[in-house]
Order: structure tokens, then sequence, then C-alpha cells
């Protein structure tokens, strides 16, 4: 083997490398499933994240199972959120869905379950859907659940289409 080809497979074999170590270092993404109210039970500390001013979009109520053996942190200034402990299943439900109704163009919430790796379920969010006309689609946000360092880190952002639309004012062929 030549000097040039050591050089591209020791090339390949770094960036894989590098990207391996940086993927494990993001930490484990949890996954969203469907729930419903049934599955709710307990006592849960509810992160209400959002509704900072009228027709706030970046909006969801999480709540995090009071027992979970993870503590959940919004990856967020404090000024975002606020935390309240130790709600009861079926007060913590109606607050979120109250809370996440603050938007003009509301539609219903969308209640689902945040479940790790073995199935178990740490935690479950409300998110608003919005009216179709509004954006195009009834869902504003990408929101990002990870165990990383013994904690569920939650990364709120808009959608990117969303973020686009309220920059230029929603118009796609600005002079």
């Amino acid at each position: 083997m030549g000097v040039k080809k050591l050089r591209n497979i020791f090339f390949i074999v770094a960036t894989a490398l590098a990207l391996l170590a940086s993927s494990c270092s993001l930490g484990n993404r949890l996954e969203m499933k469907t729930a419903s109210v049934s599955d709710l039970t307990g006592n849960f500390n509810v992160i209400f994240y959002g509704c900072n001013y009228n027709n706030d979009f970046e909006t969801v109520a999480i709540l995090a199972k009071e027992d979970s053996p993870y503590p959940f942190e919004p990856y967020a200034p404090d000024f975002n959120y606020r935390v309240v402990k130790g709600i009861p299943a079926n007060e913590a439900l109606r607050e979120a869905g109250d809370f996440v109704d603050c938007h003009s163009s509301f539609h219903k919430p969308l209640l689902s379950k945040l479940v790790d790796a073995k199935g178990e379920t740490l935690g479950f969010e409300v998110r608003p859907l919005y009216h179709p006309f509004t954006l195009g689609f009834d869902d504003a946000l990408n929101i990002d659940y990870r165990i990383k360092d013994g904690k569920v880190v939650v990364k709120i952002r808009l959608l990117p289409t969303v973020e686009r639309m309220l920059s230029d004012g929603g118009s796609r062929d600005k002079d």
C-alpha cells in the first residue's frame, strides 16, 4: 500500500471515530409515544415552558414523573420556564392543557408519553396543536429529549419552517 492510500484510510477511520464519539456524548435519545389520559397516575413535577407573550408558538408543558430516576432539565434560560412540583395527575393534566392554550390559533392539546430504552415511562408531554390555516400544519415544535449526565435534557425549538415564517413576516418573496 502506498502512503496516499494509508493516509486516506487513516482519515476515514479518524472521521468515523470522531462521529461515533460525538454521537455518544449527545446522550441517549428518548422516544415519544401516543398516550391516553388513563396512563397518567401519581404525582408530577410540571415544567411550564414558553407562553411568555401573546401568541407564543414556543410553548409546551412537560409532566415529569415525581419518582422518575432522572430529573428533567430544560436546555433554556430560567426565565423561559417555571416548575411546579408534586401535582397530582388529574390536576397536572388540567393545568398543562390550560397552559398550552395561550395562542389565538390553538386548536387542541396533544398528549404523548416519554419512554426510555427499557420501555419505562419517564413522563408526559402536552403540546399545543394549532389550526392548520395558521402555519400550513398543526405542530410548530421540535423537541428533543436525551438522557445525559443522569438527567433528561430537554431542548425545545420551533421548527425551522416556523422560525423562517416568523422572522421574515411570512413572506417568501421579499425584495
